[in-house]
């Protein structure tokens, strides 16, 4: 009977040590692709030229909008081209980065087909469903 209760507390042991090592490993595994991913930014990180936005059209053909000094232009890349498409005005193109300004939490409500709790249905819709 003793025999059995060691064995279940190794085999416990066991579980905890390899799931705290998981962890550990995602958690390094996270933070040197930070780590990477700052490196990379501050090397391409340019005064003169910028990427503004960037639209996949289909597998392996963009288009782009780069800022170069202060101009604006429009490039469609592709396999083995880049073609500049025209020059955008700087009043024409639309400010701010809308990927950023929602919250994961009403991407994920949105995505399981919820409303948030900041968009609720006016009154009238409401009592139109309950009758």
């Amino acid at each position: 009977m003793r025999l059995l209760l060691t064995g279940n507390t190794g085999s416990y042991a066991q579980l905890i040590t390899v799931l705290l090592l998981f962890v550990l490993v995602l958690g390094v595994t996270a933070a040197v692709t930070k780590w990477i991913a700052n490196y990379q930014k501050q090397q391409n990180a340019g005064a003169n030229i910028q990427t503004i936005e960037t639209c996949r059209i289909s597998n392996n053909k963009y288009v782009q909008i780069l800022r170069v000094g202060g101009t604006y232009f429009v490039i469609a890349v592709c396999r083995d081209t880049v073609t500049l498409l025209g020059q955008v005005p700087e009043d024409q193109l639309k400010t701010g980065d809308p990927v950023r300004n929602f919250r994961f939490r009403e991407l994920l409500d949105k995505a399981v087909g919820r409303q948030s709790c900041s968009e609720e249905e006016p009154k009238e819709s409401r009592e139109d469903d309950e009758q």
